[in-house]
Formats: structure tokens, sequence, C-alpha cells
């Protein structure tokens, strides 16, 4: 999501002329970055953004060993069986309306249009609380409709009615942060992730032992309370981040609220570019919840029962995967950087700047994702029962070492054809590759178990890899 919303500034030329030139041409007869570019917007926010999800993600992969150790596998199981309802309530409240937001905003930097900005963040503001408040009170009064025939879990009900009141709250900033994505100001929207992240662990921690203190039984709702109080966190640090920017324009209400028919045009602007980008995440994630929701109803057809099915689910997704994706902080950060200068490059017909760009997000995640591999084989194992004290979650990670190098290669290349507005391009190969995922679902599990649906994760990633190295032949 951080790549796609720094797209905003393909329409601001040169402003990362230095960037440019650092990746396509010469510099003072330098082909590597010069010293002012850790001035650069997007080298200091890049930096910020890789140090926030490092710490943020150290801090969530202990959370989960915690949350796997006091309520097993099982309990993992459910708990990860809810990301599908919060995967598309974020669809379709605010997921294309960030990315919006975060376009129209984008031209303050240089107009210093402040009441412009002002007028497209409240505008997708409202619309996005409409639309959040509409998904709250379906998941709420259905939960036992949606646990019962969409989740195919009905101890998932309890964890659907909490989880959705952090919908409205995950909507609030999510919007702000698109703006100041938008303006190139990351470091409130790290500070919102990791104030989520530190105040949910906190709050589980802290419930948890006053539980116990009472002779309470944690449940796995425990955890589920504490997403609800880490995004009530997160949305009071952004309310007070844009209060504080927008008090030091001296806008009057007046002049804000004044001409109301700017708001309906606003609205038209914003959802003819919100929409679509929403239908897309949506499809996405409907296939990834159908993925997630079979799995365990699969293996279920393979031979287990239900308590069994959820407890390899849970070790897959709440123990192993977690883990392989953890250095993804690095390669997701490079994307962000990766983005706009692609964007300038190719608006600027730059064919040099997104040759070397390919050939490096190549290289580097090649270099990485072979890295992690062998770590991930030789360690993998030891991890696994050192960490979760469970030896199946180690098998699972060796397994799935060999997703880093496409996996690395996969997302930079993503970034590139999207900073080249191939988003189409992406959609395509992403749908593809999780379609090729569902197939083995379907067939593969209740033949061969989970070993199936590994085998399905590698088969998908490297065709996925494939689409997109065949994408961006002729930059190579």
């Amino acid at each position: 999501m951080r790549s796609k919303l720094l797209a905003s500034g393909r329409h601001n030329h040169g402003r990362y002329k230095g960037a440019l030139h650092n990746w396509g041409g010469h510099t003072g007869g330098h082909h590597n970055w010069g010293r002012h570019q850790w001035n650069n917007p997007l080298v200091t926010g890049t930096i910020v953004l890789t140090a926030t999800g490092l710490l943020s993600r150290s801090i969530g992969f202990f959370y989960r060993i915690f949350l796997s150790r006091l309520f097993g596998a099982e309990g993992m199981g459910i708990y990860q069986l809810t990301s599908p309802i919060l995967a598309l309530s974020f669809s379709v409240t605010v997921a294309g309306m960030q990315t919006a937001i975060s376009k129209y905003v984008a031209g303050e930097t240089v107009t210093r249009n402040y009441k412009s900005s002002a007028e497209n963040l409240i505008t997708g503001f409202i619309i996005s609380m409409l639309l959040s408040a509409a998904c709250t009170f379906g998941i709420y009064h259905y939960s036992d409709f949606l646990a019962a025939h969409f989740l195919l879990e009905p101890r998932t009900a309890p964890l659907l009615r909490i989880i959705s009141f952090s919908i409205p709250m995950a909507t609030v900033h999510s919007c702000i942060n698109g703006y100041f994505y938008g303006i190139r100001k990351t470091a409130v929207p790290a500070l919102t992730q990791l104030v989520e992240q530190v105040v949910r662990v906190g709050s589980v921690f802290l419930i948890y032992e006053i539980g116990l203190s009472r002779g309470m039984v944690p449940t796995i709702s425990f955890a589920v309370l504490g997403l609800v109080i880490g995004e009530s966190a997160a949305m009071i640090v952004s309310i007070v981040a844009i209060w504080h920017r927008f008090s030091s324009f001296s806008l009057s209400r007046e002049e804000v609220f004044t001409e109301k028919h700017h708001y309906l045009q606003t609205a038209r602007r914003l959802l003819t570019l919100a929409a679509p980008l929403s239908v897309n995440r949506i499809i996405i994630n409907a296939l990834q919840s159908m993925e997630a929701i079979f799995i365990p109803n699969r293996l279920m057809a393979h031979g287990m029962d239900n308590s069994s099915a959820l407890s390899v689910y849970g070790v897959l997704t709440g123990m192993s995967l977690p883990l392989i994706f953890f250095p993804s902080a690095i390669t997701n950060s490079v994307c962000v950087l990766l983005l706009p200068i692609v964007s300038e490059a190719e608006a600027a017909e730059n064919i040099r700047t997104i040759k070397k760009a390919v050939r490096r997000s190549i290289q580097l995640g090649a270099a990485l994702g072979c890295f992690f591999t062998v770590f991930f084989l030789i360690f993998g194992k030891p991890l696994g029962i050192a960490l979760y004290q469970n030896s199946l979650a180690g098998s699972f990670i060796i397994t799935l070492s060999f997703l880093c190098p496409f996996m690395y290669i996969a997302s930079t290349l993503n970034s590139i054809l999207n900073g080249m507005g191939k988003t189409g391009l992406t959609f395509a190969f992403s749908f593809v590759s999780l379609a090729a995922r569902l197939a083995f679902v379907f067939w593969a599990v209740p033949l061969w178990g989970i070993q199936g649906y590994l085998w399905g994760l590698l088969a998908s990633q490297f065709l996925q890899t494939g689409l997109c190295m065949l994408a961006v032949r002729k930059y190579y």
C-alpha cells in the first residue's frame, strides 16, 4: 500500500531529479548516490519506513510467539481466520480512497494550496467513514452468519463482533496517513504504525495480567480486543498530527466549508480514482479470503478433524509465514523509493533510469532472497522449536525458504511496473498467481495435505515472478 501511495509524486516533474540522475545517469561524474541524496525526502522517508517497519515487525513477531504459547496452534488458527474479514473491510472502506487522497494532496508541496488539501482530505474522509459505518454495522449484526457460512468456523463470531469496532478507527488514521504520504511526510504514518503495534501488544499483556490476577482463563478474544485498542491509539495520534498541521495554516472554518459545490466536484474526482482501485483490491482480497478460509476445510477433506486442521493452519499462517515475511520490510521500503523514481523516469522518457532500476531490483532481490533462503534452510528447524516450541513450524519454514528470491524480485518489479503506470498488469499477475494457489488449495490439499498447499505457494510465486520478469524483459 505505501508503495502505491507514493505514486502521487508522478505528476511533479523534476521533484526527484537528483534521484533520477543517480539511478540512470551521471551526477558530477558519479553513478552512485551523492551525499545530498540523504536530504532527499524519498531517501529519508524510505529510511524512516524501513526502521519503523523492522521495529514494528520485531514487536509483532515476538507478540505472535507469546500468543502461540498462550493459545496454542488451534487458537492461532481461529485468530488468523478473522483476517479475511478485516482485509475485505479495508478494501471496501478506505484502500482506494487512501491512495486517491494521497494523489490529490501531493500538489500542496508545490502550490501551497492548503485549502484544496483540506477539501480532498475531508471529502475522502466523509466517504470512507460512511462506508466504514456500514461495514461495522453489517459485521456486528451478522457476525454469526459470517462466522458459520463465510469463515466456516462458528467460534469466530464473538471475535468478529469485537473486530467490527476497529474498522472506523482504522479508516480515520488511514485517510490521514494518505494525506501525509501524499506530501511525503512519512514520519506521521511511521509513528502511527509503531504506536498501534506497541499499544496493541502492551494492552494485551495488561489484560492478560489483570485476567490472571482475577482468576480468569485467557481467551483469544484478548488479542482481538488489543487490536481495537491499538487502532484507537493510532487514530488519536493521527488526529493530533493533522490538527497540528492544519492549525498552523490559519485556515478558518468558513474558508474550508464555504463552497459546498467544491466538495461535490472533489468527491467525483476522488471516486473516479478510488473506485477502480477499491474494486481491484476487493477482487484480490476476495480470492485471498477464499484461500485462507478453505485451507482448514480442504485439510479436513484430506482426513483431519476440525481441531487438527485449525492447528496446522495456525502453525502455517501464525508462526511460519510471519518469520518468512519478516525480511520483506527491507524490500517494501525499496519499493517505496522505486515507484516515484520510475514514475518520473517514465514521464521524462528516461529509459536508462528504468533499465538501471530493473537490473538493480533483480540483483537486490536475488541476493537478499538467496541469503535468507540459505539462512532459513540452516536455522529453520531450530527457530521453529526455539521460538514456537513447534517442530512443524520449523518444517514449514524450511520448505517456504525457497519463496524468498522469487518473492523479493516480484515485489520490486511490481513496484516498477506500477511506477510505469502498468497497474493493470500487476493486478492481472496477482490474479493469476492467486488463482493458481486456489487450484492447489482445492485439488492438491485433499490429496497431499498441507504439503500440497506449500507446493502451491512455491508454484504461484514462481509464476508471478516469471510474469513480472517477462513484462520488464526489454529493460534488462
